[in-house]
């Protein structure tokens, strides 16, 4: 079957709304070109999300950068006694979120290194603290190699302590953590982490527990073709049995400060691939996120028509990708966001952590509006 047949069959596919095979992920990553991608991926984005692109205002917080692991891709890790190595205090922890509401946000995002000489309530202290604090801050927190530690940690089960978690405020999970599922490529760049299977156990029990959450993939490392497809398409699985996932979120491997410091950063024609790729074959995921602090202000306003419906956010504070050579900026301001959606000729509309729309009034208050459903296919 020469290429344009089997791109043709492909298009159709799409076209009608048919599920898109593992074979058709490998002639799209194989054989098809970038703008070819972009048509088929904005043609999706537009049927489940019009011409609207969200954005919500959010602050990130690393509570430590101490971390058992040594993941040769990461350059955020620091070994118990390294200099760079840092701890937070319940003050500092308590005026970023305090600066967070001052600044009008509506999540916090909280992630960082596994810490080996701290127990498991400081990790939980974390958001009860905030949470007692700032009730209206929704708590996006742990990855699923965080739920792992932490059950290694205290014997108990992941599920109990997802739970015990959200009945102390957490609100939903990050996706962090998935890099590349395929035990070839996983085993090589994170040897001795949570591994594929523990990681969808983690977000299928908490989609169970009524607790939604995203869902990632790092690329442009080691991994070929064929491993990008298979993680898509495990995703996919895990969505069609729970419906938990709100947005999936290709990340740009960044080399700067690693031990994979001689691979060449992504191009931008590969970040629009994977972006685009990514929409046709996550059929039942209603969001693609372009993150602009690893893709770069340009690529992610690019990407809006390359599958993607949503940029993130103001997204102060990031440290894990800086460290790892990002050059963007630190954070954006809603002016600058709008300004970048508008440019891509799209329609900006601010959201919550759970996609409901948020309205603006008086100072930094601000309330939820309607749900931000999908567009009927």
């Amino acid at each position: 079957m020469s290429i344009n047949t089997r791109l043709g069959a492909i298009r159709e596919k799409v076209e009608a709304g048919v599920r898109l095979s593992f074979d058709d992920g490998l002639v799209l990553e194989e054989q098809a070109d970038l703008f070819t991608l972009g048509e088929l991926a904005n043609l999706v984005r537009e049927r489940k999300n019009g011409n609207f692109t969200y954005y919500n205002v959010n602050t990130h917080l690393n509570p430590t950068n101490v971390c058992v692991y040594r993941c040769t891709f990461c350059a955020f890790r620091a070994d118990l006694r390294s200099p760079k190595g840092y701890v937070m205090s319940d003050e500092e922890i308590l005026h970023r979120a305090a600066e967070a509401e001052q600044r009008g946000a509506t999540e916090l995002h909280i992630v960082g290194g596994l810490h080996h000489q701290l127990p498991y309530e400081w990790y939980l202290n974390i958001i009860r603290i905030i949470h007692r604090a700032h009730p209206n801050l929704h708590l996006k927190a742990y990855t699923a190699v965080e739920w792992d530690w932490f059950a290694r940690m205290t014997g108990r089960s992941t599920r109990d302590l997802l739970a015990e978690f959200k009945e102390a405020g957490l609100g939903s999970l990050p996706g962090g953590g998935a890099e590349i599922f395929h035990p070839e490529v996983r085993d090589l760049i994170c040897e001795h982490k949570a591994d594929a299977d523990m990681w969808l156990r983690v977000h299928r029990e908490a989609h169970e527990l009524g607790l939604r959450s995203n869902a990632t993939m790092l690329y442009g490392h080691i991994e070929k073709p064929q491993h990008r497809i298979d993680h898509l398409i495990r995703l996919r699985q895990l969505q069609d049995e729970t419906g938990g996932f709100q947005t999936f979120i290709p990340l740009a491997f960044h080399p700067d400060n690693t031990r994979l410091s001689h691979i060449k950063k992504p191009s931008g024609m590969m970040d629009l691939k994977v972006m685009a790729i990514s929409r046709l074959m996550l059929d039942n995921f209603p969001h693609i996120k372009a993150y602009w602090v690893m893709l770069g202000i340009n690529t992610a306003q690019i990407a809006l028509s390359y599958g993607a419906d949503d940029l993130d956010g103001t997204v102060v504070h990031e440290k894990i990708y800086h460290d790892a050579g990002s050059d963007s900026p630190q954070e954006l301001t809603v002016r600058e966001i709008r300004r970048l959606i508008e440019e891509a000729g799209r329609v900006p509309i601010e959201r919550d952590t759970l996609y409901h729309e948020v309205i603006r009034e008086a100072d930094t208050r601000w309330r939820t509006g309607r749900s931000l459903k999908l567009v009927p296919s």
